[in-house]
C-alpha cells in the first residue's frame, strides 16, 4: 500500500523562450501544464492506475519565474476517496547558479484514477508513516477548501 511519501514527486522544467511571455517570465499556461503533469504523476504512482484531472482549485500565482530560471514543481497525495485522489501540487522558481527558491504557485487538484476500460477505479486507502508525511498532509487538509469529494 502506498505511502504518502511514496507519491512525493519534484521535477524540474527550466523557463526557455518559447515558455515565457512578453515580459520574459513562465507563461501561467505553462506552469499550469507543468502542475497538471506532475500531479497525475504523483496520482498515479498512488494508484495504480492512470489518472485524469477532475478539478484544479484556485490556483495563485504569487511571483513570476524569470526566463532561465527553473520552474521546480512538488506535488503529493494528501487525501484519496473512492475513485479520486487529492494532490496538493506547488511550484518554486528555482535559481540554478545559486539554488535559491521561492514559492511562486500553487494548487489542490483531485484526479480520477481509470481502468483500461476508462471506466472510475478504486483506489487504495492513503497511508502517512512519517512524521513529515503528517506535516505535509496537515498542511494540505488545512489549506485546501475541501470541493470536489466523491
Amino acid at each position: 500500500m502506498p505511502t504518502l511519501m511514496d507519491t512525493h514527486i519534484r521535477n524540474r522544467h527550466i523557463v526557455n523562450p518559447n515558455d515565457a511571455n512578453i515580459l520574459e517570465t513562465a507563461h501561467g499556461g505553462n506552469v499550469m501544464m507543468w502542475m497538471d503533469e506532475v500531479g497525475a504523476m504523483s496520482a498515479m504512482r498512488f494508484a495504480g492506475h492512470q489518472c485524469v484531472t477532475a478539478r484544479m482549485d484556485q490556483t495563485n500565482f504569487r511571483a513570476p519565474i524569470p526566463q532561465g530560471d527553473a520552474a521546480l514543481v512538488e506535488a503529493y497525495v494528501y487525501d484519496a476517496g473512492q475513485t479520486s485522489v487529492k494532490v496538493r501540487v506547488k511550484v518554486f522558481r528555482e535559481n540554478l547558479r545559486t539554488g535559491e527558491t521561492e514559492l511562486t504557485t500553487e494548487s489542490y487538484m483531485v484526479f480520477v484514477a481509470i481502468d483500461e476500460d476508462r471506466d472510475p477505479a478504486e483506489v487504495p486507502k492513503l497511508t502517512v508513516e512519517s512524521d513529515q508525511g503528517e506535516r505535509l498532509r496537515r498542511e494540505a487538509l488545512d489549506g485546501d477548501n475541501g470541493n470536489g469529494d466523491d
